[in-house]
């Protein structure tokens, strides 16, 4: 427990919520969505170093654990040091993000969805698939960036 509370306080306020203690009794077997390959950990750092957020988006102790993890450990078995690895990494990916990447995910597709609904609606049964399609997202999220859909 003293070294469970020492890498907690190690960690950034918003990874050590998953650090506090866990009152169901969990099993030492591994479940598939717990199992991070150390090769996906690799390429992380790899591109974050190339886009420059390596340094900036991540704390000291969160470039550390990625760091270790990679060096000492062959498998990652424990969960909670699994969850820690994964959001890590997971704020590694949103982070060397582009804009328009990020606008086509949070923006785009929502409004593929409601447009392909209204057209859906005029008869058009096609559009039941614009909400999905990658092109007509990216296009509304350019359109949203540029000041198109006021």
């Amino acid at each position: 427990m003293r070294k469970r509370g020492l890498f907690c306080r190690l960690l950034s306020p918003k990874l050590s919520d998953s650090c506090k203690p866990v009152k169901a009794k969990v099993n030492n077997k591994f479940s598939t969505s717990t199992i991070i390959p150390l090769n996906q950990i690799f390429t992380s750092k790899k591109h974050a170093l190339r886009r420059g957020v390596w340094f900036r988006a991540l704390s000291l102790a969160e470039r550390g654990i990625l760091d270790l993890t990679m060096r000492y450990v062959a498998t990652i078995r424990s969960a909670t040091l699994a969850k820690v690895v994964t959001a890590i990494l997971e704020k590694l990916k949103n982070a060397s993000e582009s804009i328009v990447d990020r606008l086509v995910r949070e923006v785009g597709f929502s409004l593929a969805k409601k447009i392909g609904g209204i057209a859906q609606s005029w008869g058009n049964g096609l559009a039941a698939s614009w909400g999905s399609d990658a092109g007509f997202a990216r296009y509304l999220a350019v359109a949203h960036l540029n000041g198109g859909s006021h």
